[in-house]
């Protein structure tokens, strides 16, 4: 079981001093079972540029010892602090873990609002002032993506590249299944030239073909997530009106009759009228009279 370490008074004045702002560092050490204060630094020139210079020289590799850093950014309680716990590989195993099982009792007698960040290190590497920043980019770092996440990340930055025409060329309606590919997946933007209830008509027919599972999931996921911003640039920027858009997974849907149903449905003029359920079959017996209340007073 661990002692429970005393506080020196000196060591809680001064921490209360340095809370003011007049101290850059502050080194604190167990001795006899007490935290006492072991060395201190003021400033001299901005937080990083006295890193280094007064942290290092203070650090043993035989002992271990808490660190509180004055750094210049501020929050609504004074100066930021970074605490630091050193603790070096050569240190005896019982050091190590009474320093480990203090740490807590320092940064509250210092004042937890003040501190903003937190290092632990073994070696110089890990808590020099380019082992802290390592910190800073690491713990600023997006958490890591699963692979779906991933994939749906290089989607969205695909979206915003621009779309590739494959060709331009006339189209009879005969020719479209030849147009659309059997491996892998496309926009098309066909005019259907055709007539409809004896006026000519040119309708513009947006057509999604996806040829099953023959291409990769990666281009099914890139052509899905695309498919709605394209057809809003072009509404928008080309003022294109559309009239039908289709989903396909094979050219050869593409025939005349298939594409004049889907561009005019038929409509059904006439609703069938609702049919009463006949009663059932065989004598319904006989009807009952039913008198109101009237009726039962003025034969009474």
């Amino acid at each position: 079981m661990f002692l429970v370490l005393v506080v020196t008074p000196e060591l809680r004045g001064f921490l209360a001093r340095a809370r003011g702002g007049a101290v850059r560092l502050v080194k604190v050490c167990i001795r006899e079972e007490q935290l006492v204060l072991g060395a201190y630094k003021e400033l001299e020139n901005s937080w990083d540029q006295d890193y280094d210079h007064f942290l290092l020289p203070l650090l043993d590799e035989q002992e271990p010892c808490y660190i509180l850093y004055r750094l210049d950014s501020q929050n609504a309680q004074g100066y930021e602090w970074l605490f630091i716990s050193w603790s070096p590989d050569q240190s005896p195993v019982r050091q190590k873990m009474l320093y480990a099982a203090t740490r807590a009792t320092v940064k509250k007698e210092f004042g937890g609002g003040h501190v903003k960040d937190e290092l632990f290190g073994t070696v110089e590497e890990d808590i020099c002032l380019l082992g802290y920043q390592h910190h800073m980019s690491s713990c600023s770092a997006p958490a890591p993506l699963t692979l779906a996440e991933q994939e749906l990340q290089r989607i969205k930055i695909t979206e915003g590249r621009v779309k590739q025409l494959v060709h331009a060329n006339p189209t009879e309606t005969r020719d479209l299944p030849r147009r659309v590919p059997r491996d892998t997946p496309r926009y098309h933007f066909f005019l259907y030239k055709h007539s409809h209830e004896g006026d000519y008509l040119e309708s513009v027919v947006f057509i999604y073909s996806m040829p099953g599972y023959s291409c990769s999931i990666k281009e099914r996921m890139l052509y899905s997530s695309c498919k709605s911003r394209l057809l809003e640039d072009m509404v928008k920027v080309y003022h294109l009106e559309v009239a039908k858009k289709l989903e396909i997974e094979n050219g050869d849907e593409l025939t005349e009759d298939f594409l004049y149903d889907e561009v005019h449905p038929k409509q059904h003029a006439h609703k069938e009228a609702f049919a009463k359920p006949k009663g059932p079959a065989g004598k319904r017996g006989h009807k009952r009279l039913i008198r109101g209340s009237g009726e039962n007073k003025q034969d009474s």
